[in-house]
């Protein structure tokens, strides 16, 4: 296998930029090159606004680059990333279909028999420790539970790379540990892929192979790309009483401030 192939993601120059008002261009993100390897999980942070869920979106192939290019697995990007799952910040639960329906339907609509995708659909919630809830609608179900149907939802499909938006922000500070800790261990099964979009420098820390960090937009860059040294597999709820990890949580936060600051400025109205 090339080098090449042995990237799950490979963005080459990307730079983003929409229309607004006036036949004018918003510059969202500036040229970009970013990796990700094969098995590795890549943390993405970066102040408010500053194209993080952007350069998530083209790598989905939800939105085109007005430069650059983005290669999956070695291939050119061209329309909608099949082999990715994305689960992004509010889930995707259809209301009136039980919890068990919900994780099955991504096999269903694939062309998998209703019996076969149910079936695998009810290893799934065991796995994410929710067998018991197979039958209950999503409106009975807490915050931390709708997290872990959608977990069941992205990864019954098998994606070979996980795109993940602030999948964890809505949840309260002891859930979020939870969540994290569930995430690891479903990840350390196969080691897919994964880009992770957080605010949090202590989850992207706890949680990543790599933390890159973005600057203040518009026209946002990467600015710095940390590799993580802290063996796995991890307990995230202690892994903050490691040194490495408060060490190297000072090293980013003092390239990460000025640019956290820079956002908070622009968008309070303020000459940055």
């Amino acid at each position: 296998m090339t080098a090449e192939a042995a990237r799950a993601v490979s963005l080459k120059k990307v730079a983003i930029s929409f229309g607004i008002a006036g036949g004018k261009r918003f510059d969202a993100v500036a040229a970009t090159d970013l990796d990700v390897g094969e098995h590795e999980f890549v943390a993405i942070v970066g102040p408010t606004g500053c194209g993080k869920s952007t350069l998530l979106n083209a790598t989905a192939g939800l939105l085109v680059p007005a430069s650059g290019s983005v290669e999956i697995f070695g291939q050119p990007l061209k329309g909608l990333n099949r082999r990715a799952g994305y689960l992004f910040q509010q889930d995707s639960l259809m209301p009136w279909k039980t919890v068990l329906e919900n994780v099955a339907i991504g096999l269903e609509v694939a062309g998998t028999a209703t019996g076969t995708a149910r079936q695998t659909a009810r290893a799934w919630l065991e796995r994410v420790g929710l067998a018991a809830f197979a039958d209950r609608f999503p409106s009975m179900l807490s915050g931390g539970q709708r997290k872990r149907v959608g977990l069941a939802q992205v990864l019954i499909r098998d994606p070979k790379l996980l795109l993940m938006d602030e999948p964890f922000g809505p949840l309260d500070a002891q859930t979020r540990l939870i969540m994290g800790d569930l995430l690891l261990k479903l990840w350390s099964a196969d080691r897919k892929a994964v880009l992770f979009v957080t605010h949090d420098l202590d989850e992207a820390i706890a949680l990543a192979d790599r933390v890159v960090i973005m600057s203040a937009g518009p026209k946002s860059r990467i600015i710095g790309d940390f590799r993580v040294p802290i063996a796995r597999p991890r307990d995230i709820t202690d892994i903050r009483h490691d040194p490495a990890f408060n060490e190297l949580h000072r090293e980013i936060w003092q390239a990460l401030r000025a640019e956290v600051l820079t956002a908070y400025r622009q968008t309070s109205g303020a000459v940055a």
